[in-house]
């Protein structure tokens, strides 16, 4: 079984002697009862990871000596997932899943269609759950990176996020062409390569906003036979993805 994975400061890395305190340090020592002796990886979010064992635990602290230290390869192609707002909490639960699977970031999007809104005090609230779902799913399925979670945007925001990446991706319902079967440019696979996928709303894509989109070079791909919810049809697709670009 892999050891857990707790986060650090980039800066606690870069010594033999870590102290694990605050949140991360009452997390290991009361919820997960570490204990002395034990191997833990203690990563910084953005790709190090020091397998460590632990000398000791206090009572909201655990002290690590660091045996080695990694840097981990950025994964080719980056994978973007513009995420239109689900309803309730199902944002988080897409966040936790897609991290779970690999994505590299996630974009909120206020699609004209959402029955959610994001205004005021709300969008930081939301964006810290989102960041806090990321959070503690990359430790869940042992990453170094936690995925970043931007700001959101709106139509145009997304246009841009497709005219600048490798190979832009809607998913739709209508599309021509199955996302297990969509050609993919020698460019994905170069280095710098970057994928971006867009999931739209419950309420599904306006006509302009995917005018927009094809204007900025998307191509409209089908996910599969079946119609999932804008909060599962993320991971599904980022599963299919990172099969066909050799990421799993």
């Amino acid at each position: 079984m892999t050891p857990p994975v707790f986060l650090v400061g980039p800066e606690d890395l870069d010594t033999d002697s870590v102290l694990v305190a605050g949140a991360e340090g009452r997390h290991a020592a009361t919820v997960r009862r570490i204990t002395a002796g034990e191997t833990v990886d203690l990563v910084d979010g953005v790709g190090t990871r020091a397998r460590c064992v632990v000398t000791a635990v206090g009572k909201d602290t655990v002290t690590c000596a660091v045996r080695e230290r990694v840097r981990e390869a950025e994964p080719v192609p980056r994978i973007t997932v513009v995420q239109a707002l689900p309803k309730g909490d199902r944002g988080e639960l897409a966040v936790e899943v897609m991290t779970e699977a690999g994505v590299d970031t996630v974009v909120p999007w206020q699609a004209e269609r959402c029955v959610t809104r994001w205004r005021g005090d709300r969008v930081a609230r939301s964006l810290a759950k989102w960041r806090a779902a990321a959070r503690a799913a990359a430790k869940q399925a042992r990453r170094s990176r936690v995925p970043e979670i931007a700001e959101p945007v709106r139509e145009a925001g997304v246009a841009e996020l497709l005219a600048s990446a490798s190979l832009g991706i809607v998913l739709h319902e209508e599309g021509a062409v199955r996302l297990s079967a969509l050609g993919l440019p020698e460019a994905v696979s170069a280095p710098g390569g970057h994928v971006v996928l867009v999931v739209g709303p419950e309420g599904g894509f306006t006509d302009a906003e995917l005018v927009a989109f094809e204007a900025a070079g998307a191509v409209r791909a089908l996910l599969g036979p079946t119609v999932l919810r804008t909060s599962t049809a993320g991971v599904a697709a980022l599963a299919v993805l990172q099969t066909r670009c050799g990421r799993w």
